[in-house]
């Protein structure tokens, strides 16, 4: 593949996916500074992965897998790493979190998103955006039934939370 074809590829994929690309972030960085970080990480690693691109799945389950893996390995280097660094402030962000209307209820969901382990954080992304258990099961290398045992599980999580929330602002 050739760069102007692989450009080509990139822009498309990023003007149509940017969002999934964000909900992806934004479940896995905490902090602006850290969520810019793993931004730049995933869309290198979206460019690395065209010329490996076969089709054989759809562009979005791709760009998905793409996106955990990193999520995922960007997670466990921040671990390893985050008793030898310190935060550092930053003036430039590509993700601007203020400029984005508050929605407490979305922000409550993203509070309880970040507290699930990787696997589960997955799979409720993936709910998300409407995939199926099926596409679910193929991006993350689990069975289709195991996918919906866990998300019932979730489920079942968030909605004993929400009351529980709900209780207490009462």
């Amino acid at each position: 593949m050739d760069e102007h074809t692989q450009k080509q590829t990139f822009d498309g994929w990023l003007g149509r996916h940017r969002g999934l690309l964000f909900k992806v972030v934004r479940a896995y960085a905490f902090t602006p500074p850290d969520q810019d970080d793993l931004f730049q990480e995933i869309i290198t690693q979206v460019w690395c992965s065209i010329p490996r691109f076969r089709a054989e799945s759809s562009e979005t389950t791709w760009l998905y897998r793409v996106a955990l893996n990193t999520a995922l390995a960007w997670s466990r280097k921040e671990r390893r790493n985050r008793d030898r660094t310190h935060a550092l402030n930053s003036e430039a962000q590509v993700l601007l979190p203020q400029s984005r209307p508050t929605h407490p209820r979305l922000d409550w969901l993203y509070e309880q998103i970040v507290q699930l382990d990787h696997v589960d954080r997955s799979l409720t992304l993936l709910l998300l955006d409407g995939f199926s258990y099926r596409e679910m099961a193929e991006t993350l290398g689990i069975s289709e039934s195991h996918v919906g045992v866990k998300l019932n599980r979730i489920k079942a999580q968030l909605i004993i939370k929400s009351q529980e929330t709900n209780d207490h602002e009462l």
